[in-house]
């Protein structure tokens, strides 16, 4: 392998800055641009790259964030936009920067994790990384719609309007974990990148009891995946912002944490986003889901 230079923390520097989201362009089709130029990368997102000169060739990301676990609040780094450019795949670049982050970190976080894709299952065990299985979480409202009898106006939010823009960028400041079973606070920068890049039309803003909901209905179907608020949300306060008439099944890309017996769990067997860890926990609830927006 060639010798190539290890840089880190460059948010400030343009050309290493336009060269990495160059490579996320071509890895993952990701145009990190927007999110950056509005002053979203945040000290909590540290990029480990290497260079051949002055292009960024490989990368495995950091992102600080605390997680909630039963109740209980734990510090922890999740990996992410592990990537290399084509022309220098082979070369064990990748492995060398998870190598390095590991060893960094691992003394300064009570757990590392990761979510990996079907092609690279293999990869993470390398790094002393646990598969963990996650679960999937539903609701069929016909047990809900006669309980429901007042509904709420909901406003859509625009992204590209200043003042929804820094509303949402408020709540993600101050939010609180969306669950005491598993839940993450301090990752406004992630938060943000759903905002500005995957949920663009997606983004409600529930003004009377001041929450922000990111949801898709698909058929009689509704995807609810975050619920963005200050403090504790009920399911009654959900669903009040739901067209029941029309749902069937609300799936939650979360792990709720209503009091309703109600709400159906079970192991999810096939995965986009395979859940690793290192070291495995020990606390870990039954049946619990990572907040879909707290992916990285």
């Amino acid at each position: 392998m060639s010798e190539y230079e290890l840089i880190s923390d460059y948010k400030h520097n343009k050309k290493y800055k336009e060269s990495f989201n160059e490579l996320a362009k071509k890895v993952f089709e990701l145009d990190f641009k927007e999110w950056y130029g509005r002053g979203c990368w945040n000290d909590n997102y540290v990029c480990y790259s290497y260079v051949d000169g002055e292009k960024v060739v490989a990368n495995a990301s950091i992102n600080k964030m605390n997680v909630i676990l039963n109740g209980k609040e734990y510090k922890a780094i999740q990996i992410g936009t592990v990537m290399t450019h084509p022309d220098y795949r082979n070369q064990g670049l990748a492995a060398k920067l998870m190598d390095y982050i590991v060893k960094k970190y691992e003394q300064e976080c009570d757990f590392i994790y990761l979510f990996a894709n079907d092609t690279v299952l293999d990869f993470y065990p390398k790094f002393g990384f646990e598969r963990m299985q996650e679960s999937r979480f539903s609701l069929r409202t016909s047990d809900w719609k006669e309980k429901i009898s007042k509904k709420v106006t909901l406003r859509k939010l625009d992204i590209n309007k200043q003042a929804d823009f820094e509303l949402m960028r408020g709540f993600a400041i101050s939010r609180a974990a969306i669950s005491s079973v598993v839940g993450v606070k301090n990752n406004e920068h992630l938060l943000m990148f759903y905002f500005i890049l995957a949920f663009q039309d997606s983004i409600y803003y529930n003004e009377e009891e001041d929450i922000i909901m990111i949801f898709e209905q698909e058929d009689n179907q509704l995807h609810i995946f975050d619920i963005i608020s200050k403090n504790k949300v009920e399911i009654d306060t959900v669903l009040r912002c739901t067209t029941l008439d029309y749902i069937e099944t609300i799936h939650f890309h979360f792990t709720p944490d209503f009091d309703n017996k109600k709400i159906y769990s079970e192991f999810i067997e096939e995965n986009d986003d395979v859940l690793f860890v290192l070291p495995l926990l020990k606390d870990k609830p039954k049946h619990f889901l990572f907040p879909l927006t707290s992916h990285a």
